[in-house]
């Protein structure tokens, strides 16, 4: 399966997400990232030989290539809603390519699932948002 239309929309409107890595010695870390979704993939990088020695490159080319992509954000508090795009998935690169920032390095990242909720942006009722599960 793939995502739907709602959720490649939702994707392409939101410029941050937080990317979860794991290091040789299972250190998790986590970190916002500006990224790009091309309906299929994610893509996140930047310009520069600097971008390899961030912490989330370094892990992804020490054989941690599973992360875990979160994309969310709060609509209001009063009522209450949120929405968001949870996805796992294997990363490959580094490759060079041009990308939201130019020319520069760039990982890729295939999900393998992902969960979706309430992309509709309703307010929580009695029950927490059901959530659409995928496996990509």
């Amino acid at each position: 399966m793939s995502f739907t239309d709602e959720e490649i929309a939702y994707l392409r409107s939101q410029p941050l997400a937080r990317l979860a890595t794991l290091s040789g010695d299972g250190q998790p870390d986590v970190v916002p990232v500006a990224f790009e979704f091309d309906g299929a993939h994610f893509w996140i990088g930047g310009v520069g030989e600097q971008v390899l020695r961030t912490r989330k490159f370094r892990n992804i080319g020490s054989g941690g290539a599973r992360v875990a992509l979160v994309v969310d954000d709060m609509v209001s508090f009063e009522p209450f809603v949120v929405r968001g795009v949870r996805v796992y998935g294997v990363a490959e690169g580094p490759v060079e390519r041009v990308g939201m920032v130019g020319p520069g390095i760039y990982t890729r990242i295939t999900p393998t699932v992902s969960w979706s909720w309430n992309l509709a942006g309703e307010p929580v009722g009695d029950t927490w948002y059901e959530s659409r599960r995928t496996e990509h």
